[in-house]
């Protein structure tokens, strides 16, 4: 049994991939791309649910590292941006995973992957007959223009850091700002993976949300520390529990060609911990490198001491995908209940459960009021309407979607202006104040008057 494997057992139960998946196709949050033509393999769409759900988690991302602070300027950039980027950057020369192939087969594989490898389905044995590894790179290239010769060909990104150290000098100027000081985004990435696995862990296109923090080179170790413990906060108000988090810092043999320090934020997934977000110290290499290819200075000058350097980068990088992912994971959990049944629920925080609440008239006779009541909540947050089915399966539906509240509207509603408020872990009701169900929902979430 391998290290992750025992790990994985030790944990506090943890839901079967396949669960997951399945929970996921039948609920609409995420689904193969393209799947009446039978899918593409390491792409994914997102359904209602799964949309809101990445949604929430980017707009606390970015709460807590634009909004929130003063020293953080937010950036949109172009997926395609000058090819010359990423020839200064490396990722050109150096950004490639170790590829075999089988010659019975005919399949390709990562080399430093060959344990979690199928069978062949060629030979007797189902041993495969590899070749011997090569760089293979990673980078998805394009045309660009009418005339597809080698000066159009383009790249889309392999992260969404490469536009920030680009866009770095013209956003500290309008931005007003002094190292030391940060700039983040959110955005698409690509990555031509040699087998994208493990549902939506690895894909080629996913989601980013990076920040790179320009410090002066002295200062690193302090900032570098600063940022690992802020985001290891993050992942924690986000509702994963400390049994399924951890830090594991890179050996010397892990870093990246631009890295001089680096830890990863794992989850313990059900096919064992895997990284969900990096911290990392870049050094100067990346304003270095753009300097020197494209000829523009990216050195700064301390006002007060009159010092003349380029900035350090501390880099934060969350994948998006893997983090909702990971909230999936955690959140499936299969419960037993009275009288032989069970229910399957996701105990998703309600700060980022796609629908807030889910308003179920007892009676299809009492829509109109009901209706009233979930069009003013809508204005406020993500609301569902359900009046199909008895109310039993209703909230079963809402289990499964990760739903915090449910409000019934009754007959008694009518008279005494009360609805009665189910709360999904514990299954508890509560009878308040039909004016009073803002404040509550507001109350819960966790917002603020």
């Amino acid at each position: 049994m391998s290290a992750d494997t025992r790990e994985q057992a030790d944990a506090p139960a943890a839901a079967r991939m396949e669960d997951v998946v399945s929970l996921c196709a039948r609920r609409g949050y995420i689904f193969q791309s393209g799947e009446i033509y039978g899918g593409i393999n390491g792409f994914w769409d997102y359904g209602p649910l799964g949309v809101e759900l990445k949604n929430n988690v980017k707009a606390f991302w970015w709460q807590r590292m634009v909004r929130e602070r003063e020293d953080v300027e937010g950036l949109d950039s172009a997926i395609i941006t000058h090819p010359r980027t990423w020839e200064a950057s490396g990722h050109v020369a150096h950004f490639s995973d170790p590829m075999v192939d089988c010659r019975a087969c005919k399949k390709r594989f990562r080399a430093d992957q060959l344990d979690d490898a199928p069978k062949c389905t060629k030979s007797k044995d189902g041993s495969h007959d590899l070749t011997e590894p090569r760089d293979f790179n990673l980078m998805l290239s394009t045309q660009i223009g009418a005339h597809a010769d080698a000066a159009t060909t383009a790249y889309l990104r392999a992260e969404t850091c490469g536009s920030i150290f680009t866009d770095f000098r013209r956003v500290r100027e309008v931005a007003r700002q002094k190292i030391p000081f940060g700039m983040a985004q959110i955005g698409k990435a690509f990555r031509n993976e040699i087998n994208p696995r493990n549902f939506t862990f690895r894909s080629r296109e996913f989601e980013q949300a990076e920040m790179e923090f320009f410090c002066h080179p002295d200062s690193t170790d302090e900032w570098f520390e600063h940022w690992s413990s802020v985001r290891l906060d993050f992942h924690r108000d986000l509702g994963f529990s400390e049994a399924n988090l951890r830090t594991r810092p890179h050996g010397p043999d892990e870093l990246a060609h631009y890295c001089k320090r680096a830890i990863d934020i794992e989850f313990l997934f059900p096919f064992g911990w895997q990284e969900i977000e990096g911290i990392h110290d870049r050094g100067s290499y990346d304003l270095t490198q753009h300097t020197e290819f494209s000829g523009k200075e990216l050195a700064v000058t301390d006002e007060q001491t009159k010092e003349r350097f380029v900035p350090a980068v501390v880099e934060t990088s969350v994948g998006i995908d893997r983090t909702s992912l990971a909230l999936l994971c955690a959140a499936y959990a299969e419960e037993p209940l009275e009288g032989g049944e069970s229910r399957t629920v996701m105990r998703l925080s309600p700060r980022i459960a796609p629908i807030k609440a889910a308003i179920l008239p007892l009676s299809k006779k009492l829509s109109e009021p009901a209706r009233r009541l979930a069009a003013d909540l809508r204005k406020r947050w993500n609301v569902f309407y359900d009046d199909a089915g008895n109310i039993g399966r209703r909230y079963r539906r809402m289990d499964e979607a990760g739903t915090p509240f449910c409000v019934t509207y009754d007959f008694d509603s009518e008279t005494d202006q009360q609805v009665t408020v189910r709360e999904r872990d514990a299954m508890t009701q509560e009878r308040i104040p039909l004016e009073g169900v803002v404040a509550y929902l507001r109350e819960r979430l966790g917002e603020e008057a």
